[in-house]
């Protein structure tokens, strides 16, 4: 019933975490992939919570999905730049085809409240969150409304909804993320072109390992990363913490035929959470 077999694929954020889960399960599902994510070597510097696979990884990545037996592309992506953004888009194409599917899994935060917050960390996660995803739809949008068929996902979080101490950067372009996916939802709706955003809780990540750390250190209480890990998922209604797998399913269902009614959404999965 989902099968997507003929079907082509962009996964931005696709090396790990959620975008990894995602790729692998429209592979899965039959549909050729490519996936990028911001490569950078184990020295370079950070100033944010990110998870910056090595060059190592492309081929990892690769030969991962490419045991599903479809076409794959896993190149380096930076959503933040307009130019390498077209040029991953193009090879992308080139690789697996024209994209019917784009899932915006690209995502970055840090701790920082407002006070004392630097431009450039603001300028870093709003780009990417908000305006890497801008980007994107904006280079796969024309060629869906042309051939009449087209998925945008959008993976955003309950941050689009809820404050978080701490994360204005991080809050605001999720807000602004819901709104982009409403435009384009209505953009598309008349050419058979759907958009969604599916907003999470915490979900067991690398980058919410790393960011958990940065609460742990900036709190300075003497607890561990794993602690506080514990904590969130005690606090849980349902007493786990959601796994990539969970909104990789849900995305697969989303791109295909089924959903076509399903547009314009912030679709949360929070396991009774309010956050």
């Amino acid at each position: 019933m989902t099968n997507l077999t003929g079907r082509s694929a962009i996964v931005t954020g696709g090396f790990s975490g959620m975008g990894f889960a995602i790729a692998t399960a429209l592979a899965k599902a039959g549909a050729n992939v490519a996936v990028g994510s911001y490569v950078a070597s184990p020295q370079a510097g950070r100033v944010d919570a990110a998870y910056y696979p090595g060059a190592d990884e492309i081929e990892r990545v690769r030969s991962a999905l490419a045991t599903h037996g479809t076409k794959v592309h896993a190149a380096h992506l930076d959503v933040r730049d307009s130019a390498l953004t077209n040029l991953f888009f193009a090879q992308a194409q080139a690789a697996v085809g024209q994209a019917d599917i784009l899932v915006n899994a690209a995502g970055t935060t840090a701790e920082q409240p407002v006070c004392g917050h630097s431009d450039e960390l603001w300028d870093k996660i709003v780009d990417t969150n908000l305006t890497g995803a801008f980007r994107t739809t904006r280079a796969v949008l024309p060629g869906m409304i042309e051939r009449g068929w087209g998925r945008i996902v959008n993976i955003g979080s309950t941050a689009a909804s809820v404050g978080w101490k701490d994360n204005p950067a991080y809050c605001a372009s999720k807000a602004g993320l819901l709104g982009l996916t409403r435009c384009v939802a209505l953009e598309g709706a008349p050419h058979g072109v759907t958009c969604v955003m599916i907003s999470p809780t915490w979900v067991e990540t690398e980058l919410m390992r790393r960011n958990v750390a940065q609460v742990v250190e900036r709190e300075g209480k003497g607890r561990s990363a794993e602690e506080l890990m514990d904590e969130f998922r005690k606090g849980n209604p349902q007493g786990r913490m959601l796994q990539p797998e969970e909104i990789a399913a849900l995305a697969v269902f989303l791109c295909s035929d089924l959903a076509k009614g399903i547009t314009m959404e912030n679709i949360q999965i929070t396991g009774g959470a309010l956050w």
